[in-house]
């Protein structure tokens, strides 16, 4: 596992604690939203750089 996938993985993550807080604080629906794809498309794009399939 290289620097780059740690850091999406890690930048997923990251984004997934904010769409909790931010849910939690009653933010607005189009802000969650867009930062629970953010964190989905980090951690995806990590998931698929360490099969491989990505590069």
């Amino acid at each position: 596992m290289n620097g780059l996938n740690t850091i999406l993985i890690v930048l997923g993550l990251f984004l997934a604690g904010g769409v909790y807080s931010f849910k939690k604080q009653e933010m607005p629906l189009g802000v969650i939203v867009l930062l629970a794809l953010a964190s989905a498309m980090c951690l995806a794009a990590g998931v698929l750089r360490i099969q491989g399939i990505w590069a």
